[in-house]
């Protein structure tokens, strides 16, 4: 089936066909594409973090093979907004596709710093384009429709084709209050239903939320009365760096509470550097250093911090641990203004334990209004179903009861066709009926040091192995000829402390014993003295501590018939 999938040409005829290589069964990792009349055209380019199953990797992205195998008829790639699930894969990804990158400025300005990091400036056409400005891309014509979300310029693309108009969400929400940016109005998505919309294809990620998002107004307010009650005690903040709305809302809180405006962590100081070069946040309150807000009396200062998920490195977590110049003392208070990402529970709770047991007061969205989520909840999904008037929904960004979901409220609400789709499926959307008519491979890749690697290769295997099972080390010198061998074991990652000495001196003598009983060729044959050894080292450990550890076996000795 793999070999039939490759060898397929899947170039786009005269119809227009989408296709997600990541974000479809999955919330992050975002990378579509469209073709039409020979041409592909891809919408995001995004990652996302590595938990647990991938030991020793930070970053994981979608598997583009498919794609880089026609990049001379990719027609560009157009970023939808900055959030790291949209654009964090660019410099990892962009200079190899070798087509033009387009942003509207605040996006452009964070997806340039990364190239600049990663010294690909020259090597990658970014192209800033106007909010209002429409991208001719061979088949394509592309505008972008400002859409509230919780980052700074949140887009919805209209997707023109010879074959029918596309609404491509993006993440989105409705907000009457954004604070940052003007979304579009009602009346406005109005007039684009009127045009004609084939299909919408929208964001899944609050489907069961029977409520709607909520609005960053609320937030204000809510904020704004929580600081008041913590009046002399020194507050923290953690948000989303990437949260323009929030951080000018939290500095209209400090300048409603008298209170100086510390942020710690760089990735503040990248997105404030962006937004205020875009023209955001203008109004923000002059910032203080961190020496000079621990030198402020306690209810003077109010300190954004970066961490809000755990994350080991960041600020908060340090300061949970004592180990950043930030103090606080039993009484002040550390706000949550965020959502737990799944995966992240475990390192959060640690970060509040850690506070509560330094008596530090810890509020969370339970507590009071200081977060709304991103992402449209049901009334608004409807909302949107109703001034666009889509003939094809097709939900993408989400699990796959995300999207499940989201084509039974589709079907509920009256949209003439739902397509529920999957990373690698092929969807023809026009002409004739709409529907899967092929897929292709796809996959994860991981960042492993400064190796791009398949995430379910060989060597992400074995470490996992390593992880739950540990490793013991044999090696055996001497001569063949006179079996004079000598056996070194070393185990590590076993649970065996005191018996560890014990465990080794048997281990070794085990092997040696292995090795005597080979007979005839058996006993000149590399690979026949190397498995000997690994099964006796194996089985040893297995009755010492019951594990199956990775078991290596170095040969060194004279005499053998193969390497």
């Amino acid at each position: 089936m793999e070999d039939d999938i490759a060898d397929r040409d899947l170039t786009p005829g005269k119809e227009l066909l989408f296709c997600a290589l990541g974000g479809s069964g999955e919330i992050g990792m975002n990378v579509n594409l469209y073709g039409c009349e020979g041409k592909w055209l891809m919408v995001d380019l995004g990652l996302t973090f590595a938990g647990t199953e991938y030991p020793g990797c930070e970053l994981v992205f979608a598997d583009c093979a498919f794609i880089e195998e026609r990049r001379e008829d990719l027609v560009g790639i157009v970023l939808t907004h900055a959030h790291e699930d949209h654009i964090g894969a660019v410099p990892y990804f962009a200079a190899e596709l070798d087509v033009p990158i387009y942003a509207t400025p605040f996006t452009a300005r964070l997806v340039a710093n990364k190239l600049a990091e990663a010294g690909l400036t020259r090597d990658v056409d970014l192209i800033v384009v106007d909010h209002f400005d429409q991208i001719d891309l061979g088949p394509f014509g592309v505008r972008y429709v400002p859409l509230a979300h919780s980052i700074a310029e949140g887009h919805a693309l209209v997707i023109e084709t010879p074959y029918g108009r596309v609404f491509h969400t993006g993440d989105w929400k409705l907000d009457d209050e954004p604070l940052i940016g003007t979304p579009a109005t009602p009346e406005q998505l109005t007039r684009i239903g009127d045009e004609g919309v084939l299909a919408l294809v929208c964001d899944s990620t609050n489907v069961f939320n029977p409520a709607p998002s909520g609005s960053e107004g609320v937030v204000g307010r809510a904020m704004l009365e929580e600081v008041r009650r913590h009046a002399g005690k020194r507050v923290v903040v953690t948000t989303f760096a990437s949260n323009v709305a929030r951080l000018q809302t939290l500095g209209d809180v400090a300048k409603a509470t008298n209170r100086r405006l510390c942020v710690s962590g760089r990735s503040l100081d990248r997105i404030i550097e962006a937004a205020q070069s875009s023209g955001y946040l203008k109004a923000l309150p002059d910032l203080i250093d961190v020496d000079t807000a621990m030198n402020l009396p306690r209810g003077e200062v109010l300190i954004v911090a970066t961490g809000g998920q755990g994350e080991a490195r960041a600020t908060l977590a340090r300061v949970a641990d004592g180990n950043h110049p930030i103090k606080l003392d039993k009484g002040d208070v550390v706000l949550f203004s965020s959502r737990q990402i799944p995966g992240n529970e475990l390192a959060i709770g640690k970060v509040m334990n850690q506070l509560a047991e330094q008596g530090v007061t810890v509020v969370t969205d339970r507590q009071a209004e200081i977060h709304v989520s991103g992402h449209p909840g049901r009334p608004e999904l409807q909302a949107m179903y109703g001034w666009l008037r889509p003939q094809i929904l097709m939900p993408v960004h989400g699990e796959l009861r995300h999207m499940a979901e989201q084509v039974r409220l589709g079907k509920e609400s009256g949209i003439p066709q739902q397509i529920l789709q999957k990373n690698g499926d092929v969807i023809r959307l026009a002409p004739g009926r709409p529907g899967k008519f092929d897929e292709i491979r796809t996959g994860r890749l991981v960042l492993d040091g400064d190796i791009i690697a398949p995430a379910d290769g060989e060597a992400m295997a074995m470490r996992r192995r390593l992880a739950f099972q540990g490793v013991v080390m044999v090696a055996i010198s001497g001569h063949v000829r006179h079996a004079d061998w000598q056996v070194q074991v070393a185990g590590m990652g076993l649970p065996l402390v005191e018996d560890y000495d014990a465990f080794v001196g048997e281990a070794e003598a085990d092997v040696l014993a292995a090795l005597t009983k080979l007979k005839g060729a058996d006993r000149r044959d590399a690979d026949a003295l190397t498995e000997a050894a690994r099964l006796a080292a194996r089985r040893c450990a297995g009755r010492w501590c019951g594990k199956k550890p990775q078991v290596k076996v170095m040969l060194m000795a004279e005499g053998l018939q193969s390497a």
